[in-house]
């Protein structure tokens, strides 16, 4: 198993940045595809961004791409989403989530493709 804690939400103004940061702990880090996922009040959790294995290989949803940065450092046992140019629609809560694989491209976009996540944390864009 692998134990996920995000951290780094908060309350920024419109066009600010934040960098969320989800620390694993348990098992080899490096066999997980880990991606982002977010929730609104009354929404469903709906994709963000994901990354392979190894970092090679990575996706975002529309809506983010250009602003969000996903990344991982295998060696620190973290992966991070770098948010720029907030909007008051990326407010939600924020939650990551890691799936083992053994295919070194892979990532996944869907929330019943992983098994292990985090508490989230909140990201507040005020406008």
């Amino acid at each position: 198993q692998v134990q996920l804690v995000e951290s780094g939400g908060g309350l920024v103004q419109t066009g600010g940045s934040l960098r969320l940061s989800c620390a694993a702990a348990g098992r080899t880090f490096s066999s997980y595809a880990m991606g982002w996922f977010r929730q609104a009040p009354g929404k469903e959790r709906e994709f963000v961004a994901a990354i392979s294995i190894r970092g090679s290989t990575t996706g975002y949803t529309d809506s983010v791409k250009g602003r969000f940065t996903i990344s991982r450092d295998n060696a620190k046992n973290t992966v991070y989403l770098q948010m720029n140019s907030l909007k008051p629609e990326d407010t939600a809560v924020y939650y990551c989530a890691a799936q083992k694989t053994y295919y070194s491209g892979m990532y996944y976009r869907a929330p019943g493709e992983y098994d292990y996540w985090g508490h989230g944390t909140q990201v507040t864009v005020s406008s």
